[in-house]
């Protein structure tokens, strides 16, 4: 992927203008640039029916420094869209007509199904997998979507309702109003009878106000992995938080680390929304998705092939590219070790294919810092398709693969995330593709003269005549780590059958 890939979203929402640069119109698009403006065009639109003037000079005067922007980064296509604020109100028009004379560049108003589609869309991107209701809460508006295989209609639509109930469109959740503000939203609700088949499903949460909700819960909770996308709490749990926060003064609120000042007075009215959505539909948890509306832009530009791709595999192949030292491709590696995890699930099939194409990713590092340095930068990179518990498989696989187990630091913190035996696995998948790297010296064509099967009670490693020379003391060791984590004898023996000394 080059420059001449780069796509954009410019979206003119209720409470923010943002403009993000991806690398690249793919499956899995990462950030190049990230950059909001809180303009407010959403703030009094409810009284005065007109979007503000300040809020409009603001806008303006972002938008002009965007559009600069997106012109030296080169973008090959723009999509320019306005929601909620922009299309209720009554000069609406008239500012998006200077928009576009100032852009040179159409804007598309879209309506709130069609806000509730692409931010549907969004969430689909980042999980393809996911069955519940999208929520996507903006300034002015909420939009709720239902998403799964059973879904979608005839039009890319599940059943879906947009509701004027917005932090800035409510207002501000003060003392003794609070009443009647739940009054105003269940009211809203109530034409959306088909919420309760949420029921013991996911709320899949999109949008700033209920991000920043999320980084408030993760601070007072001191969640060790500070990537808000795929975040998951129990509705339970969230539910007793939400409380809390509505009765949390807004100096409270700016106390808590990671909330952003210009959000803190919203937030009280924008989880007074979330419980009530929580208390009518009774999902199991909640999952914050980053991908929303903006995301849905680009993955509706792509074929049904393209959507058909893994994000997570798609982005996993892109490192592999970028980062390993030679070739063939990660593929080589996957069935190398495949025999030795037989059974495999969908999930765990997605995460080891993964963990073989970041496998090498580490390889430039000072020998010293490989292990922590790899850790580090898979738990927290800038993909989709990962919960947290992915995130920390994949580290604690990468990490057993550089360190030859998981003893650090950072890696403790999280550890807790994820269940022992899929500790014991990505420990296993890391330690096999130590040996792997090790035997072939990181140059995978040479795994083609060797393989590893089961064998009796444990499994054998067999290599051509040739291939034995690429035996030594540090391989030896590589079996023998493997062979303790497997809880099983691994034989090295010569193609034609000769047995050597091996692991037990």
């Amino acid at each position: 992927m080059g420059r001449n890939d780069r796509v954009g979203v410019l979206d003119i929402g209720s409470n923010s203008v943002r403009l993000v640069v991806y690398d690249n119109a793919g499956r899995s698009p990462i950030p190049v640039f990230n950059e909001k403006a809180l303009c407010g065009l959403g703030r009094g639109v409810s009284d005065t029916g007109l979007l503000p003037t300040d809020g409009m000079a603001s806008a303006v005067m972002n938008i002009d420094r965007f559009s600069q922007i997106s012109r030296a980064m080169r973008v090959r296509r723009l999509d320019v869209v306005a929601t909620s604020a922009v299309r209720d109100a009554e000069n609406g028009p008239g500012f998006v007509g200077q928009i576009e004379r100032q852009l040179q560049h159409p804007v598309r108003v879209i309506d709130g199904a069609e806000e509730a589609r692409l931010a549907a869309l969004g969430v689909l991107s980042a999980f393809p997998d996911a069955d519940g209701v999208v929520g996507d809460l903006g300034g002015g508006s909420l939009e709720l979507i239902d998403v799964g295989s059973n879904a979608l209609g005839a039009k890319g639509l599940g059943a879906h309702v947009t509701m004027p109930v917005g932090p800035l469109r409510l207002g501000l959740v003060e003392s003794g109003q609070r009443r009647k503000f739940t009054q105003i939203i269940d009211r809203h609700l109530d034409a959306a009878a088909w919420l309760k088949s949420l029921n013991g499903r996911t709320l899949f949460a999109v949008g700033g106000a209920w991000r920043s909700i999320a980084k408030a819960h993760m601070s007072i909770v001191q969640h060790p992995i500070e990537v808000i996308h795929g975040y998951t709490v129990s509705r339970e749990i969230f539910s007793e938080f939400l409380t809390d926060l509505g009765q949390m003064s807004s100096k409270a609120i700016r106390s808590i680390d990671g909330v952003s000042r210009r959000r803190a007075d919203t937030l009280p009215t924008a989880a007074l929304v979330l419980q009530r959505v929580l208390l009518r539909g009774k999902p199991k948890d909640v999952k914050f998705s980053a991908f929303g509306l903006r995301e849905g832009c680009l993955y509706d530009h792509l074929n049904a092939e393209q959507r058909a791709q893994d994000p997570l595999l798609q982005a996993g192949a892109e490192i592999a590219r970028e980062t390993n030292r030679f070739s063939p491709h990660p593929e080589t590696i996957f069935g190398w070790l495949e025999p030795l995890f037989p059974n495999m699930d969908r999930a765990d099939d997605r995460l080891i294919r993964a963990l073989c194409m970041l496998s090498d990713i580490g390889w430039s590092e000072h020998p010293s810092y490989r292990g922590e340095h790899a850790f580090l930068r898979v738990l927290r990179m800038p993909v989709a398709g990962l919960d947290h518990a992915d995130r920390v498989f994949l580290g604690l696989g990468v990490l057993a693969r550089y360190s030859g187990g998981v003893n650090l630091r950072e890696a403790e913190k999280v550890i807790g995330l994820l269940l022992e035996g899929r500790r014991d696995l990505a420990i296993r998948v890391g330690l096999a593709l130590r040996l792997c790297l090790t035997l072939s010296g990181g140059a995978t064509n040479l795994l083609r003269r060797t393989r590893i099967r089961p064998h009796a009670d444990g499994f054998e490693l067999s290599l051509t005549g040739d291939a034995m020379m690429l035996m030594g003391d540090v391989v030896e060791r590589r079996v023998a780590s493997l062979s303790q984590a497997l809880g099983q004898p691994i034989l090295i023996t010569e193609r034609k059958g000769k047995t050597r000394k091996g692991a037990s």
